[in-house]
């Protein structure tokens, strides 16, 4: 079955010989009935040669292959041989090759040449037995081999246009797909990129207040610089951790696994606002109404807000200062709240930095506001709000059946 495979490629991929040598085949079989019908002379053999030399470029050059054939098969008309069979079929084949391969017009024009020779086909019976009848029945066999030739070649036509159309959608689904996945992947880009700086600034962070603090304490008070450098080596251990999880999901070809992803939740907001108050920080925490179960991802999104807020206090919010979080449940939406009375005004002049950014791409991914800038007393305020899905109200039907019996 290879070489079968392989013949067919080959024929697919030379049209031209492979006509030319169908053509040559073809003339050599109809050159004795020629020689039969018209004997043995000059023009029982350059007609069938005419007829069939423009047969090779039937698929190449369809138009062209189709004047000449019917220039040729009027031109013996003209001189006479109405009819010369097999030789004749030739007309055939080129009406059928215009009508697969050429325009449409073309198609058509083969269609009306075809029938007019299946006129002249009819006079010339006519002319030479005097029998109407025989004239007619050979006139509408001419025409109706003529439609039949045309109608396979408009179906051929109409057969490949299909399969170049869903060879056309598979290639556009497949350059879609490549888009998709290319978008795909640069948002995962782009979240690991948020992630690997929440993480690094978050624990950056720390890590210099406490080496700062460390180092005067260190004169004074050696025991505090002992535990600032406690806290020093577990914010490094806890970052380390995490950067191995976001390292460990690109280097895993399964993404979604759980030993790998690192997905802080809601509880973990305690944790870190722990964290804070382990090094230094005044904070305090405040939760107000009950907690409604929150979209896909959207935990891991309040705790990265949560963080990013707290970085920039430490990065913008000067020495001191008192920081007040905000976990406020509302029926249609949570409101997280990020405030501080550090230098406020002064520290949104700053560059905005990719923290903010930040808070603003995860915002605009599930659909929440947020809203950033100095307090009128003065400090800085981060406010994130996200809408809760709705919860429907059950119909009388689905009460009645989930009331007990």
């Amino acid at each position: 079955m290879f070489w079968l495979r392989r013949l067919s490629r080959w024929m697919e991929d030379h049209p031209f010989r492979v006509d030319l040598i169908a053509t040559i085949i073809a003339l050599l079989l109809s050159l004795p009935f020629v020689t039969v019908v018209l004997g043995y002379s000059s023009a029982s053999l350059w007609i069938p040669v005419l007829m069939f030399a423009p047969l090779p470029w039937r698929r190449t050059r369809p138009v062209l292959s189709a004047v000449l054939v019917h220039a040729f098969a009027f031109l013996h008309w003209l001189a006479g041989m109405g009819l010369v069979f097999p030789a004749d079929f030739a007309v055939l084949v080129a009406i059928y090759s215009v009508a697969a391969h050429g325009p449409a017009i073309a198609s058509r024009i083969g269609l009306g040449s075809g029938l007019l020779g299946s006129v002249l086909v009819g006079f010339t019976v006519l002319r030479v037995n005097l029998e109407p009848v025989a004239a007619v029945a050979f006139g509408f066999t001419a025409a109706a081999l003529v439609v039949a030739s045309w109608a396979m070649g408009t179906m051929r036509a109409a057969r490949r246009e299909r399969w170049e159309a869903l060879a056309n959608r598979a290639v556009q689904l497949e350059r879609d797909s490549a888009q998709q996945r290319s978008l795909a992947i640069a948002a995962e880009r782009a979240r690991i990129a948020r992630e690997m700086h929440d993480v690094v600034a978050h624990s950056l962070s720390i890590i210099v207040a406490q080496a700062d603090g460390g180092r005067y304490a260190a004169q004074n008070k050696p025991e505090l610089a002992a535990e600032a450098l406690g806290t020093i080596s577990e914010t490094g251990r806890a970052a380390l951790a995490d950067m191995r999880k976001i390292l460990g999901v690109l280097r895993s070809d399964q993404g979604d696994d759980d030993s790998t992803a690192p997905q802080p939740s809601l509880s973990d907001v305690r944790t870190l606002i722990q964290q804070s108050k382990d090094a230094g920080m005044r904070i305090s925490f405040a939760e107000v109404g009950r907690a409604q179960p929150l979209p896909a991802g959207a935990e891991m999104v309040l705790y990265r807000v949560c963080q990013e807020s707290l970085t920039n206090v430490r990065k913008h919010a000067g020495p001191d200062p008192s920081v007040t979080v905000a976990l406020n449940w509302d029926p249609t939406s949570v409101r997280l709240i990020i405030a501080d009375d550090g230098r406020g005004a002064a520290a949104a002049r700053d560059t905005v930095g990719h923290g903010l950014l930040g808070i603003r791409e995860r915002a605009g991914i599930l659909g929440a506001s947020v809203t950033m800038g100095p307090r009128p007393g003065g400090g800085f305020q981060v406010e994130f709000e996200l809408p809760l899905p709705e919860k429907r109200a059950l119909t009388e039907e689905e009460t009645r059946w989930q009331s007990p019996m």
